[in-house]
C-alpha cells in the first residue's frame, strides 16, 4: 500500500493549477444515465472515484471511454437497474444512480453506499423524497429497490439539507410528470453545476443556488456536452498550505466566489489574499492568528476545510474552537494531529486547539479523504519527515497532489 514521505520547513512558492471539482463531476456523470445518447465531459480529474464511476456506469451498459480529462458515455441501451455491493461499497456517491435509473427505467435496485468512516449520512431523505415522486420503495438484504411508472411531481421538503439527496432528487424530477419542488435544498456551487447541466440537456430547472428549487418535468432529455468546474476543496487545501508554511502561492484556473468563506477566514488568521478573474494569489506570514469556525452548509465554512484548518489552529498563536455541525465523526483525525505534538481537546462536536510552536514529524494514517490532506499539511511544517500511511483516501478526491506540492518547492515522495 502506497504512503507519502514529507518532509517539513520549506514555504511554498509558485503556481499551481487547480483540477476538476469530484463533487460536480460524480453527478454529472451519472446524469449521462437520463439521455440516450452520447454525453461528453472535459476537465474531469483523474481520481479513483471518476474510476469507480466509471465502472458503475458501464456495469449498467453504458459505453465509457477515457482520454486524458475527457470522459464520453454513451447510454443508448442499459442494460443493467442494480448497483451491486462491489461497485458501490467504495464510494457514498453511486446511490446517485438511483433517482436517474428509476426515472428512466422505472426500476432500481442500488446497494446501500459505503465511503469515508466520518458518520452515518443516511440516505433516508433520498427514499423520502423518491417515495413522494410516487416510487415504491423496498430495503431488502443492504440494497434499495425502487420501482415506479413515470414518476410523478412533489412538493419535496429536506428536513437537513442535503447535497446528494438534492442532485438525486433534481435529477429524477426532471423526467417526471408535473412539477416538483425541493425546499430547504442544498445551496453549494456543485448543485448548480449539476442543475446548469440538466438544462444542457432539456430539463426545466429554476432556483439552483437557493433553498428552493424548482423542476417542470419534461419527457426526455438529450445528451450534453459540459465542462467540469474547479474543485474549491482542492483550492482551498493549496490556500492553507501557502499560509501554514508561510509561503506565496498563486492558483490558477479556480472560482474565488466558491472559496469566500475560507478567504474570510485565512484573512482572520494573518494571510494576504489577491483575487483575480479565475484565479487567486496566497501569501502566508510568521504569525499566524488563532481564529474559530464553525462548518455549515454552504456559503458558510465547508466542513471538507475543517481538518485541513485544524492544521493551520495547531500552529497558531492562543486558542481557537472548532464546531463540527455537518458530520459527527470527523474527528478522527485529532489522534494523528496530537502524535505530532499538536494540543487538541475534543468534547462532543467541539475540538478546542491550542498553538504550539511547532510540530514534529511522526508515522500516521489516514482515516479519510479530508484528513489524508490535513496530514499532509502538517507534515509540509513538522520538524523531520513525515509518513503519510493509507493514502488510497487522498487518491479518491486529489489528483496528482504530491507532484503539485512537488513543483511548489515541497520535499515530498510517494513511495509504493
Amino acid at each position: 500500500m502506497d504512503k507519502i514521505i514529507v518532509e517539513g520547513g520549506r514555504p511554498l512558492a509558485g503556481n499551481v493549477k487547480i483540477s476538476g471539482a469530484k463533487n460536480a463531476a460524480l453527478p454529472m456523470l451519472i446524469s449521462s444515465l437520463l439521455a440516450d445518447g452520447t454525453s461528453t465531459f472535459t476537465n474531469v480529474p483523474d481520481l479513483m472515484d471518476i474510476k469507480s464511476t466509471s465502472l458503475l456506469l458501464s456495469h449498467l451498459g453504458a459505453q465509457v471511454e477515457t482520454c486524458e480529462d475527457t470522459v464520453r458515455i454513451s447510454a443508448g441501451d442499459l442494460t443493467q437497474f442494480e448497483a451491486p455491493y462491489d461497485l458501490v461499497r467504495k464510494m457514498r456517491a453511486s446511490v446517485l444512480v438511483l433517482g436517474p435509473l428509476v426515472a428512466r427505467l422505472g426500476r432500481a435496485r442500488v446497494s446501500l453506499p459505503g465511503g469515508c468512516a466520518i458518520g452515518a449520512r443516511p440516505i433516508n431523505l433520498h427514499l423520502k423524497g423518491l417515495a413522494a415522486l410516487g416510487a415504491s420503495i423496498d430495503l431488502k438484504h443492504g440494497y434499495v429497490e425502487a420501482t415506479a411508472g413515470r414518476l410523478k411531481g412533489a412538493d419535496i421538503y429536506f428536513d437537513v439539507v442535503t447535497v446528494t439527496g438534492t442532485e438525486n432528487l433534481m435529477m429524477a424530477a426532471a423526467l417526471a410528470e408535473g412539477t416538483t419542488v425541493l425546499r430547504n435544498a442544498a445551496r453549494e456551487p456543485e448543485i448548480e453545476a449539476l442543475a446548469d447541466n440538466l438544462i444542457k440537456m432539456g430539463a426545466d430547472i429554476e432556483g439552483a443556488g437557493t433553498s428552493i428549487i424548482t423542476i417542470n418535468g419534461v419527457a426526455a432529455l438529450n445528451p450534453v456536452a459540459a465542462t467540469i468546474m474547479p474543485d474549491r476543496i482542492e483550492a482551498g487545501t493549496f490556500m492553507m498550505a501557502a499560509v501554514l508554511t508561510r509561503g506565496e502561492v498563486t492558483l490558477l484556473n479556480c472560482e474565488p466566489d466558491h472559496v469566500g468563506a475560507l478567504i474570510d477566514k485565512l484573512r482572520l488568521a494573518g494571510a494576504e489574499i489577491e483575487i483575480g478573474d479565475k484565479s487567486i494569489q496566497v501569501k502566508g506570514h510568521q504569525n499566524i492568528t488563532s481564529v474559530d469556525i464553525k462548518t455549515q452548509p454552504y456559503p458558510g465554512f465547508p466542513t471538507d476545510m475543517q481538518a485541513q484548518f485544524m492544521v493551520l489552529m495547531s500552529v497558531a498563536d492562543s486558542t481557537s474552537t472548532i464546531s463540527e455541525t455537518i458530520f459527527e465523526n470527523r474527528f478522527i483525525h485529532v489522534s494523528e494531529l496530537k502524535r505530532m505534538g499538536a494540543d487538541i481537546q475534543v468534547s462532543g462536536n467541539i475540538a478546542i486547539v491550542k498553538g504550539v510552536p511547532h510540530l514534529s514529524a511522526a508515522q500516521v494514517m489516514a482515516t479519510d479523504l479530508r484528513a489524508s490532506a490535513s496530514l499532509i499539511l502538517a507534515g509540509l511544517v513538522a520538524q523531520g519527515k513525515t509518513e503519510v500511511n493509507r493514502v488510497y483516501h487522498l487518491d479518491r478526491g486529489y489528483q496528482s497532489i504530491e507532484k503539485k506540492y512537488s513543483a511548489l518547492n515541497a520535499t515530498i515522495q510517494r513511495v509504493k
